[in-house]
């Protein structure tokens, strides 16, 4: 299974990059093993319209024309289901073994994402109810990408 992270904004460098960076690169190391073929990040650029409602609109155009390849797809909203990292882990293997080619998590921008985006999502995750700025979901997405990595694994990095 490949992932995709579909993030509205770029991480400009600094601490929050090489946290991501660093996940990124234990989650593809650890998730190879498992069937994780591929991990990606795709930045899309913010949405400079005048309105909340047309940058979401805009953005939720931006985000569809990449998700095209997805055969499920994730939205990170403060409104979403929230899981515990063993969930998270399960229902990533059985994604892998029940067939799905390209999972995608798709990260909002500033305004949050489209209802139209959210309605075509699979299912809707958060990180509680708090809002938190995109370059920390990133990190703490990553985190548990490569935390599910090893609760799958069997390595210690878990602690129940």
């Amino acid at each position: 299974m490949d992932i995709s992270i579909v993030a509205v904004g770029r991480l400009k460098s600094g601490p929050e990059t090489e946290l991501c960076d660093r996940y990124l690169s234990r989650a593809r190391k650890s998730g190879r093993p498992l069937g994780l073929r591929r991990i990606e990040m795709r930045e899309l650029a913010e949405s400079h319209a005048s309105r909340a409602d047309d940058r979401k609109g805009g953005e939720a155009e931006a985000i569809s024309a990449v998700l095209s390849g997805a055969d499920r797809i994730v939205c990170l909203d403060e409104g979403g289901e929230m899981v515990d990292s063993e969930a998270f882990a399960g229902w990533l293997r059985a994604g892998a073994d029940g067939g799905i080619s390209e999972m995608a998590f798709v990260i909002g921008g500033p305004d949050g994402l489209a209802p139209s985006l959210l309605a075509r999502s699979h299912r809707t995750l958060c990180f509680g109810r708090m809002t938190w700025p995109h370059q920390i979901v990133r990190a703490l997405l990553l985190e548990q990408i490569y935390r599910a990595t090893t609760i799958l694994s069997g390595h210690p990095y878990h602690r129940s």
